[in-house]
């Protein structure tokens, strides 16, 4: 048989097709369903393990199959499929009995005289009525049925198909170039071509086939050509499918978009509008309460017609840290996409619902900011978010969606969003990538609105993000950018922030004096304007520098009125941020018991408000502390302590360095 990438699904399978140890007991009925959205593969699994099950022995009075149409133009009936079962059975012309009542008769009696066990295979069913009347009546055999659609008011063992694992999908392109050709070398010569493909394919069985058909019809070309004409299609179900024209090995068209076609219009209207409106959300997969914004309708109604969509194949639902996901298979997006640049009623209908959604992340987006920043402190005022461990939940759940609807946003919403999720992305998870996408999109939506103050904010952030990423030029041009903008302004506070930023990026480029002097001008602004919480921030960039030059008394003063700064303004991460510093300099001035106490402290304070970034470098700074003084079991405990934090703040690499400093200790 060919290779379908479904070992899994067959190991789960097989053994349930596989005969008793006792095969004389009496048995129960098994029906066995194979379901999933169309072109996923079904028919190719059930073959297989039919092909499988045959070799071993375990059906010795063979297999009947039967491809029931369902989803054609004139499915076959249960009537009619009877007729071939009895045909397959050797029951045909004269002895073929002549009302439709006697032919199920004589079609259970033979299953029942048949001792020796048979596979029955109902394939491609769209209704229980296509094959309820072909069940046998006997425990002896076995049914296998193949379907788009999820029989979940029956009692049968499900096999729910998805997508293969990306390997898989790059075999299974590979070994159909190579049974056709074993000279072909373009997939050991092209691997990343080749994953790209599988990856524009949506790693859809039927997509694949028709990429290997095509890749075979143009053998003297590369994999890349083909990669690069689908992606400049824009949708791969079009491209695909013409250059297809052929059948497979079932006598079936290697086509998606009739497929698709079926499928979309035997939903409801209901079920159809929603899936119209999923396939324009940005993101690869949405929340519930999200949906239900998107389409304007209350959860429970949302969520019924989301379950309706998973059962017939065309989405599918994962659960993730206790919230469910609803995410589109790649091209059934392309295609509902598609089903909206059609119609400009449908058009209308999506920019609406894109408004909808957009209002409601605005909203969610604020009061989470709301908590991360500690705005709301006597929670007198009433919110979606009970705690600021709640509204990070919510935030990790939504994020890729979130950064996707930023350059998919109207430009108010997209300043509005990008406004709200940068302490997050940049301060509480260091998703620098996120913002780079974000802030890239949204400082140009505020420069087309004319808001240069957040169109500098943006900027700022930006370079902040860039710096991370150690694109330093471009870093330093976007804070030089945010500083001429807030200088314009007349904005003194913010042209501070931009100089404390310059000094940043000039004290990461090994510029110390210039850093030094950039930073203290951002330290005079700051104090000029009153601005309390800028002037404690600036002292501990200020610090740092000075540490960094070996002025370990100025570096231990700055951080040290820093902290009483912070501690005045009640802000409890500025404080546990100076009083890392601050523990980390007395420890490299030979007062580590001294540091190791103020680290302590922050530790604490950090883990107190769920900053894992700041709370793993704390940590990680403890560690060494407690190793340089001679008390290994602390350093090591504290070099565990945080590879966890880092794990939980994004940061792999700092994980795994944290790891392999604690196993040398162990």
């Amino acid at each position: 048989m060919g290779f379908t990438g479904r070992s899994a699904e067959l190991d789960r399978l097989l053994p349930h097709l596989a005969p008793s140890e006792n095969d004389t007991a009496a048995l129960p009925l098994l029906i066995f369903a194979v379901t999933g959205m169309g072109g996923i593969g079904k028919t190719a699994l059930a073959v297989e393990a039919a092909h499988r099950a045959i070799g071993s022995g375990w059906f010795p009075g063979g297999t009947l199959f039967v491809d029931l149409r369902g989803y054609d133009d004139d499915p076959a009936t249960a009537d009619q499929a009877v007729l071939a079962l009895l045909d397959a059975l050797g029951i045909r012309d004269r002895d073929l009995p002549t009302t439709t009542e006697r032919q199920y008769d004589a079609y259970r009696a033979l299953l029942a005289e048949r001792h020796d066990r048979m596979l029955l295979v109902l394939d491609n069913a769209s209704d229980p009525s296509q094959y309820l009347p072909l069940l046998p009546g006997t425990d002896r055999h076995r049914v296998l049925i193949t379907s788009r659609d999820r029989p979940d008011t029956l009692a049968v063992r499900l096999i729910d198909l998805g997508t293969l694992d990306p390997d898989d999908s790059v075999a299974l392109v590979a070994r159909a170039l190579h049974y056709t050709d074993e000279r072909d070398d373009r997939p050991e010569r092209e691997p990343e071509a080749l994953r790209e493909l599988a990856d524009l394919c949506g790693h859809l069985p039927l997509a694949l086939q028709i990429a290997a058909a095509m890749l075979r019809r143009r053998r003297q070309r590369d994999i890349s050509s083909l990669v690069t004409e689908i992606r400049d299609t824009g949708d791969p179900t079009l491209f695909l499918d013409g250059g297809s024209g052929s059948t497979d090995q079932y006598g079936r068209s290697l086509a998606l978009r009739p497929i698709l076609d079926v499928s979309y219009h035997r939903l409801s209207r209901e079920q159809a509008r929603l899936l119209r409106l999923l396939a324009l959300a940005p993101g690869t997969d949405t929340g519930t309460e999200a949906v239900a914004a998107l389409a304007d309708l209350d959860p429970p109604t949302a969520i019924s017609l989301l379950e309706s969509l998973a059962a017939v194949g065309l989405i599918s639902a994962a659960a993730a840290a206790g919230a469910i996901r609803w995410r589109l298979h790649d091209l059934v997006r392309a295609f509902g996409a598609d089903v909206v640049a059609a119609n400009t009623d449908l058009q209308e209908e999506g920019e609406t619902a894109r408004e909808r959604l957009l209002d409601f992340y605005c909203g969610r987006v604020q009061e989470a900011d709301a908590h991360i920043g500690r705005r709301w402190r006597d929670n007198s005022r009433p919110t979606v978010f009970k705690s600021l461990a709640e509204a990070l939940a919510w935030l990790d759940q939504e994020r890729v969606g979130l950064t996707a609807a930023v350059p998919w946003a109207s430009d108010t919403h997209a300043v509005n969003l990008a406004l709200h999720l940068m302490e997050y992305s940049l301060n509480w998870r260091r998703y620098f990538d996120d913002w780079i996408i974000i802030s890239s999109a949204a400082h140009e939506a505020a420069g087309r609105l004319g808001d240069r103050t957040a169109e500098a904010s943006i900027l700022n952030s930006l370079g902040f993000a860039l710096r991370r990423r150690e694109r330093m030029a471009e870093a330093m041009d976007a804070h030089l950018r945010a500083r001429e903008l807030w200088e314009t302004s007349q904005s003194p506070g913010s042209v501070a922030s931009a100089w404390h930023n310059i000094g940043q990026a000039r004290h990461e480029l090994g510029q110390l004096p210039e850093a030094a002097e950039a930073l203290s001008l951002a330290l005079d602004l700051h104090r000029a304007s009153g601005h309390v919480a800028g002037e404690a921030a600036a002292l501990i960039s200020l610090g740092s520098v000075r540490e960094q030059a070996g002025q370990l008394t100025e570096a231990i003063d700055a951080y040290t009125r820093s902290r009483d700064l912070h501690h005045a303004l009640g802000d409890l991460a500025g404080e546990a941020l100076a009083w890392s510093f601050l523990g980390w300099a007395l420890h490299i001035a030979s007062r580590t018991h001294e540091g190791i106490n103020a680290s302590t402290t922050a530790l604490g304070k950090f883990l107190d408000i769920g900053d894992w970034a700041d709370a793993a470098d704390a940590a990680f700074d403890l560690a060494r502390m407690y190793h340089s003084v001679g008390n290994t079991p602390e350093a090591r405990t504290h070099y565990l302590q945080a590879a966890d934090a880092y794990t939980r703040s994004n940061s792999p690499a700092d994980a795994a360095r944290a790891q392999s400093a604690a196993h040398t200790l162990t």
